[in-house]
């Protein structure tokens, strides 16, 4: 038997009252373009994170090379204070590819949080907008990695240094 209210042209059943609206077709492919920039944008990323990893690696490799040539190369004590010269200075490179990668994990973490409700800065590989938080290059120089490395060489050069006076 049929109560009065379903006879009538405007009855709606109670449960599609507790049932959300359907999302629109345009609405699921946008969100599945997200998807896909997410991945694409992510790839590229970890990518320039990877090239920054490996010439950290270089650097370091390079970097004891040099010194080690110019330790050998020198024929004078007091020319071997020279060889500070190269470690410092891939000592510099090294905290500035060591930054970089730091502001790129920044930005890969900003994607990864942030890509699938924006498309603000869409493919942008531009971490300059997380400099302000981000150590400065000196500070990153001084870190307890860089640190132990060229620290450790500088402390090594200098005792051999002292010792061939």
């Amino acid at each position: 038997m049929e109560t009065p209210e379903e006879n009538d042209n405007n009855f709606v059943p109670p449960a599609a009252k507790e049932m959300p609206a359907p999302i629109p077709e345009v609405e699921i492919k946008k969100r599945e373009e997200r998807k896909k920039d997410l991945l694409k944008e992510i790839d590229l990323i970890q990518a320039v994170i990877n090239r920054m990893a490996y010439n950290s690696f270089l650097i370091k490799g390079w970097g004891l090379t040099l010194v080690t040539l110019v330790f050998s190369l020198q024929k004078n004590a007091a020319d071997l204070y020279l060889a500070f010269v190269p470690l410092l200075s891939f000592w510099l490179l090294d905290a500035y590819f060591l930054r970089q990668e730091r502001l790129f994990r920044r930005l890969y973490t900003w994607v990864i949080n942030n890509r699938l409700q924006t498309e603000e800065h869409l493919f942008s590989l531009n971490p300059g907008r997380f400099v302000k938080d981000e150590q400065s290059q000196l500070r990153v120089m001084i870190s307890i990695t860089l640190v132990i490395f060229y620290g450790f060489t500088a402390f090594l050069m200098l005792l051999f240094v002292m010792t061939h006076r």
